[in-house]
């Protein structure tokens, strides 16, 4: 039963009658206080407020977050023509494909053979984040910490697709006695999860999330949820992919989603120009060690940002394509903001899901003009028109892109911005970077499916 004092500090609900006393009338809620809007509020318990302590990626620019930043500042294309395999065949003949990729240091020889390359990045960006936050194999932080509550949550939409595609080739070409031990393992989606566990001793949660190009916002959000719930003090998150290889490009190039600009690849990724012909495939993986706020302190760890919060959902409307209405995204945007405790006018820099696809681009723009009525001090921009659509991962990159943007003070440009689509009335930051402070943040996936993830970045202020 609720005791007097806990009406008088504002707990819900009508008063307990006192012993031997009746109620006069019904107790009714006062009408101000239905119709009062209630203001957003943010997390202030240091339990539950999410840090960001720790950052790794691979790229097409390297495996460097600042070499990574630079180049996105200096609006560089990473898109050129295909050579881990001949591309002739195929009416696209480009992608944001890794060259010189190295894990020495991080995977030892042998078993970096056999690995797909969507688990050599994984952990390569694993390992990289928990250098960045102090928390590697080794460090006197990880003596430390109760790892039974450190966890991984890194995803893919995609899983091990090289080693699949080799053992469905030796299987029809040579008979199932030349499929290796290893197809099955290296090609299910939860084993770069569970091998940067088993690298670094991490027993916490643990597991792959797989929503498509979506992946890597849902993992930070799961993430962030475990740690507020008190179920984890720390959880490295985020998404790997590595989908270029033949059936990959065929696969794509068979939806018809694909940019066949071959005569000038470095221009073909193009999100909101007119002349937009599909998107571009990229590969790589970001990751993020998230953390509470109290145990990041008491550790004495970098803090770079703060997560407030995010938001998943799903538009329930078909295999592909977005509801041209973009009400799937908006209610997602919305959401997220309700969960970070954020009104719309606090946000003014927006990572775009901006693909360069004809339809995803312009639904994902009438979603954003459906929650923020006045965009005139926001920026809007997109890292696919360097990098490529790197599918799962591409959230993750994304997201070290845009808490770069926050640490950073600069917003990197959307290049081949040529000639925009009318509907587009609002900052791109168009093939030039800006000076750009920012206060609150978003960072928008979508993947096939309907699925929808945002998530929201901001300053650290304690």
């Amino acid at each position: 039963m609720q005791s007097h004092a806990a009406h008088a500090l504002g707990l819900r609900g009508p008063p307990p009658a006192l012993p031997g006393r009746r109620r006069a009338r019904p107790w009714r809620r006062p009408a101000t206080a239905v119709r009062a809007a209630v203001a957003p509020q943010r997390e202030t318990d240091p339990r539950k407020r999410v840090v960001i302590t720790g950052l790794g990626l691979v790229s097409v620019f390297g495996s460097e977050v600042d070499g990574f930043y630079d180049r996105l500042l200096a609006g560089e294309s990473g898109v050129r023509t295909i050579d881990r395999f001949d591309p002739g065949s195929f009416p696209t003949r480009f992608a944001g494909q890794i060259r010189g990729f190295s894990s020495e240091g991080y995977i030892d020889a042998k078993n970096d053979r056999r690995m797909d390359d969507c688990i050599r990045y994984c952990i390569v960006s694993g390992r990289k984040a928990l250098e960045s936050a102090g928390l590697d194999r080794g460090s006197d932080a990880h003596g430390k910490i109760d790892l039974g509550r450190a966890g991984v949550l890194v995803g893919t939409g995609m899983g091990g697709l090289s080693v699949f595609s080799n053992g469905v080739q030796n299987l029809i070409e040579k008979g199932y006695r030349k499929i290796s031990p290893f197809f099955i393992p290296y090609a299910i989606s939860n084993m770069g999860s569970a091998l940067l566990a088993t690298d670094v001793g991490f027993m916490g949660p643990n597991y792959s999330i797989s929503t498509a190009c979506a992946t890597s916002n849902y993992c930070f959000y799961a993430a962030a949820n475990h740690i507020r719930r008190g179920e984890a003090d720390v959880i490295v998150a985020g998404g790997t992919e590595a989908a270029i290889i033949p059936i990959g490009l065929g696969g794509f190039v068979a939806c018809r989603a694909l940019s066949q600009r071959n005569d000038d690849p470095e221009t073909a990724s193009r999100p909101w120009d007119k002349e937009r012909d599909g998107f571009v495939m990229g590969e790589g993986a970001g990751v993020l060690v998230m953390e509470s706020l109290e145990h990041a302190i008491k550790r004495d760890a970098p803090i770079i940002a703060e997560y407030l919060g995010g938001a998943v959902n799903c538009d329930a409307y078909h295999m592909t394509d977005p509801r041209s209405d973009g009400l799937g995204v908006s209610s997602c945007i919305a959401k997220s903001l309700e969960d970070a405790g954020v009104a719309p006018e606090e946000v003014n820099y927006i990572n775009a899901h901006a693909t360069s696809t004809l339809a995803g681009d312009l639904a994902e723009v009438r979603a954003i003009k459906q929650v923020f009525k006045n965009l005139s001090e926001t920026k809007i921009n997109s890292t696919k028109s360097m990098i490529g659509h790197c599918l799962g991962a591409a959230g993750g990159l994304e997201a070290i892109a845009t808490i770069k943007s926050i640490t950073n003070g600069w917003v990197h440009p959307t290049i081949n911005q040529f000639n925009s689509e009318p509907e587009v009335d609002f900052d791109t930051v168009a093939n030039e970077k800006k000076q750009h402070e920012v206060n609150v943040a978003i960072s928008n996936s979508f993947g096939f499916g309907g699925h929808n993830s945002v998530v929201v970045f901001t300053p650290f202020k304690p």
